[in-house]
């Protein structure tokens, strides 16, 4: 069955990232005397940030006060603020090689491209500036954690960008991720693809262990990939 929708993640698939975001999660973390480590933070890449923050004070926190929801917030806005200002002014920040031909490929195949992340609408909207693919019409849409009920691993992305594109089967689904939790996504959705890209936040090894189609170290293998199940 032919895919018609291929919904990407941001950092560390399409979207340079020298661990950034980790160094970013672990930056607000120190300013609340929370101390995790980079590995920490890896662990937690591709979920809703919220959901990562509580995770990780609930692994290194030992202190007293209560791990609510205020606290969270607090911690979360300041990630935010930081990563806004990385995405607007830092200079690495850019695409992988061959993402915007990648994407070119597909749109010119009359296939959907929908970006999904783990970040909030605050910070995808300058990150996507940045890199111009709106501007360029190499997506269609974007969908962020905190415009569904549920980020990941749950579906409801997949299924917002199906919403965003008219597209009706998952089965002409192809979701593309670096971390567990993308392949997680394509699973619990059901998406015929479910691809991850071994040169982001986990090693080949570590996504060998989530149930998906293909692995792949460059953007531009998914192109051949779809064009196969076609």
């Amino acid at each position: 069955m032919a895919i018609e929708l291929v919904v990407f993640d941001l950092a560390g698939t399409t979207v340079k990232d020298n661990k950034d975001v980790h160094r970013v999660l672990q930056l607000a973390l120190a300013k609340h005397n929370v101390n995790i480590s980079i590995e920490d933070a890896n662990a937690v890449m591709g979920i809703p940030k919220p959901v990562a923050i509580r995770e990780l004070l609930e692994k290194r926190y030992s202190g007293t006060r209560a791990i609510d929801e205020a606290w969270i917030d607090e911690i979360h806005k300041a990630f935010v603020h930081t990563m806004i200002d990385f995405y607007r002014t830092d200079a690495s920040v850019g695409e992988k090689t061959g993402v915007s031909e990648t994407f070119r490929k597909l749109k010119d195949s009359k296939l959907h491209v929908v970006v999904d992340t783990g970040f909030d609408r605050q910070i995808t909207d300058p990150l996507l500036d940045r890199l111009g693919w709106k501007k360029a019409n190499l997506i269609d849409a974007s969908v962020t954690s905190d415009e569904v009920k549920r980020g990941r691993p749950y579906p409801d992305m997949i299924f917002r960008a199906m919403e965003l594109t008219g597209v009706k089967d998952v089965k002409r689904v192809a979701k593309v991720g670096d971390t567990t939790s993308d392949l997680q996504e394509g699973n619990a959705a059901g998406c015929a693809l479910v691809i991850g890209v071994t040169t982001g936040a986990f090693s080949k090894e570590e996504l060998a262990k989530e149930k998906h189609t293909h692995l792949i170290a460059n953007l531009h293998e998914v192109i051949e990939i779809i064009a196969s199940v076609a």
